[in-house]
């Protein structure tokens, strides 16, 4: 029953040189709340989940640095499009981001098969269905893939939903190469 309502909730979901330029605070989506966590300099908030050597992996632990978050799925179309652009942009700033690709809905076997396929080699973490609900409403999920960007100080400071050229535009303005 628990699945059948996570698989559910999902299906809606999807329906619906490292020195910065400048700390832009924009997003590229029209929603009060995302307005909000990227205008107040809201703190990300931290969370504990399992990476994919199985060890725990705590948000917190970057701070510091510039934190790329990619909400995903391998049932995302759009989430596997855009791998090819998130593995040239996490190549082209090697160094100046850490990339945290957080996966939602998949068991671990399709998750790990899926990150040794596309060849992703930055930081993956999964979710269940109690952390997936957290996060989902913790940074106000409403599409999938969502990337945040998170300065080093832990605010968010750009909040793109859907695979959109304007995710890599900001990168290129942030990172200036």
């Amino acid at each position: 029953m628990k699945k059948s309502l996570f698989a559910a909730a999902l299906a809606v979901l999807m329906l619906a040189g490292c020195n910065p330029k400048e700390k832009k605070q924009t997003n590229v989506v029209d929603n009060e709340d995302v307005d909000t966590l990227v205008t107040t300099r809201e703190l990300a908030p931290d969370f504990t989940l399992n990476d994919s050597e199985g060890k725990t992996f705590m948000l917190s632990s970057l701070r510091g640095k510039y934190v790329v978050l990619d909400f995903w799925g391998t049932w995302c179309k759009w989430c596997v499009k855009g791998i090819p652009d998130m593995k040239a942009y996490y190549e082209k700033y090697e160094g100046c981001f850490e990339m945290v690709s957080i996966d939602f809905g998949d068991d671990e076997d399709t998750w790990l098969n899926a990150i040794n396929k596309y060849e992703m080699d930055w930081i993956h973490v999964i979710t269940d269905e109690e952390s997936s609900a957290q996060l989902q409403e913790q940074y106000g999920i409403e599409g999938f893939p969502t990337k945040i960007v998170i300065d080093p100080e832990g605010a968010i400071i750009n909040v793109t939903v859907g695979e959109d050229p304007a995710f890599y535009k900001y990168l290129d303005d942030l990172f200036g190469n």
